[in-house]
This record gives C-alpha cells, sequence and structure tokens, in this order.
C-alpha cells in the first residue's frame, strides 16, 4: 500500500514517514500543496496525509483540485485547528477523516486502515485464497492454518495480490504499489520478492498459489 505524506514542518513528516514505513508502507513525502498535486498527478497512491496549512497551497485548495479531477484518493486531514467549524470545513470538500495534532500514532495508523477500507468499498480485513488467509489488521499470514512470517515488502506485495486475487498484475503496477519514488533498485527487484514469496507460500503444498503469466506479470489464485 502506498501513501502520500504531505506536512511542512520537516521533522514531523520525518517521523510520520518512518512510522508508516516501519508498519511496512510504501512512502512518498513532501511539504507543500504544489508539490503534493505533483506528486498524486504522477502516482497512484491508496491515501494522502495532509497537512492543512502549508506555503504555496494550503490542504483545503489541494482536496478542491484533487475532487474536480475526479481523484477520489482518501484523504486523512491532520491540522491544530480543533474547532467544529474547521473539521466541517474539511469533510464538506472531500476529506476523508480528520485528526488533530497532537496525535497517538496508533490512532493515525487506525484511521489509515479506516479510510482504505472506504475507498475500496470493502470492509474486510481477512482475506482468503483456498487454504492461505492474510489478516491485514493483524498483518498475520497463514496457510494451511501455519503462520507464515514475511518481511515487510514480501508481506506488502502479498497484500496487494491477495486484495487483487485472480487479477493479473504486472511488474509496473506491483512496484508502483510496494516501493515508492526513493526506490533504486534492479529491473528483477520485483522477480526476486516472487521468488521470495514462492518459498513461502507454495513450497510444500500440492496446490500452488502464485502463477506467472508470461509476459504480463502474476497472478494469485486456485490452481486450475
Amino acid at each position: 500500500m502506498r501513501i502520500l505524506v504531505v506536512e511542512d514542518e520537516k521533522d514531523f513528516n520525518r517521523i510520520i514517514t518512518n512510522t508508516l514505513k516501519g508498519e511496512g508502507y510504501s512512502v512518498d513525502s513532501c511539504h507543500d500543496g504544489a508539490e503534493a498535486l505533483d506528486y498524486i498527478d504522477s502516482a497512484e497512491y491508496d491515501a494522502v496525509v495532509l497537512d492543512i496549512m502549508m506555503p504555496k497551497m494550503n490542504g483545503y485548495d489541494v482536496v478542491r483540485a484533487m475532487r474536480v479531477k475526479n481523484d477520489p484518493t482518501p484523504v486523512l486531514f491532520l491540522t491544530a485547528r480543533d474547532t467544529v467549524e474547521d473539521r466541517v470545513a474539511g469533510l464538506d470538500i472531500g476529506a476523508d477523516d480528520y485528526l488533530v495534532k497532537p496525535f497517538a500514532f496508533s490512532e493515525l495508523l487506525a484511521r489509515i486502515r479506516a479510510i482504505t477500507r472506504k475507498y475500496s468499498n470493502n470492509k474486510t480485513v481477512a482475506y482468503a485464497v483456498g487454504d492461505l488467509s492474510v489478516d491485514t489488521s493483524k498483518r498475520e499470514v497463514t496457510r494451511g492454518g501455519r503462520v507464515i512470517l514475511l518481511s515487510s515488502k514480501e508481506y506488502a506485495i502479498l497484500e496487494f495480490m491477495i486484495k487483487n486475487k485472480g487479477i493479473v498484475l504486472s511488474r509496473e503496477r506491483i512496484e508502483n504499489n510496494v516501493w515508492n519514488y526513493d526506490y533504486s533498485g534492479g529491473s528483477n527487484v520485483v522477480d526476486v520478492y516472487i521468488s521470495y514469496l514462492r518459498k513461502k507460500i507454495d513450497d510444500g503444498f500440492d496446490a500452488k498459489l502464485i502463477h506467472t503469466v508470461w509476459g504480463s506479470g502474476w497472478v494469485l489464485r486456485e490452481q486450475e
């Protein structure tokens, strides 16, 4: 899952970004509203964490510009302004939620999970393909009842695949969802991680779940 953090206080921006990366998210960050729109126009995000009072363009105008373009990406406003009028204004222009500073990072993470579920029109936190199960609230993966331990990148790829089960996912789509603009890995890094996942998910099981579609990418589905 890929998130954009827009916060002009650089130290606070870095703390939020590092916290989200520590939870396994792919994160891009910037420090003003105009730059935020450039990022949003250039990539596909699952959520935007957006400060309101920023240089060049405030958060309200960023959301207005997004919604005029029919961009439905969920937005969580961060702000020190805590009046009812401020919260209503933010929600009325198209934000999905509103979090007042200072806040607990556990609440920030919970609100991000909530708005991304809302965006997908899916309240599910547990996904399954065959005997493989992914509980996104616990970030727990099991197959045949056995817990499978994954690295943060392995988990991010598997979560993206199981949310799109049955859909062929190209290398580019996986990269765009799991890695950020700082990514400088080799062209075969997705192939390497798919290989890691196969060893953990499919090895030892008769039914294989991760399938290569030559020339197109990979798909997570039950074996035909």
